[in-house]
């Protein structure tokens, strides 16, 4: 696992032509990883058809100011960690 608790992260900023689980307005958002909620194939690639091998699907919280522009609370959201990385200047 490429990813721990604490650790901050952004969201892909990739529109896929097809279906995504990661929600429009949290992408390229930058937020802290809360826990792993296990392993899962990418749902992405199974409403496609294709085979997908399971990979850590993280819960990552971001103020709801980086999703919306506005307010002040936050938002969880479950992303498979292939659409995670570490924002530019961390790790």
């Amino acid at each position: 696992m490429r990813f721990s608790p604490g650790d901050a992260v952004r969201t892909a900023r990739a529109d896929p032509p097809h279906h995504s689980r990661l929600p429009r307005y949290a992408r390229g958002a930058v937020g802290t990883v809360v826990e792993c909620g296990g392993l899962h194939p990418l749902a992405d690639l199974r409403a496609q058809g294709l085979p997908a091998e399971a990979e850590p699907v993280w819960t990552v919280r971001f103020p709801a100011r980086e999703l919306f522009g506005q307010g002040e609370h936050f938002v969880t959201v479950d992303v498979w960690e292939s659409r995670l990385e570490q924002p530019l200047g961390q790790g």
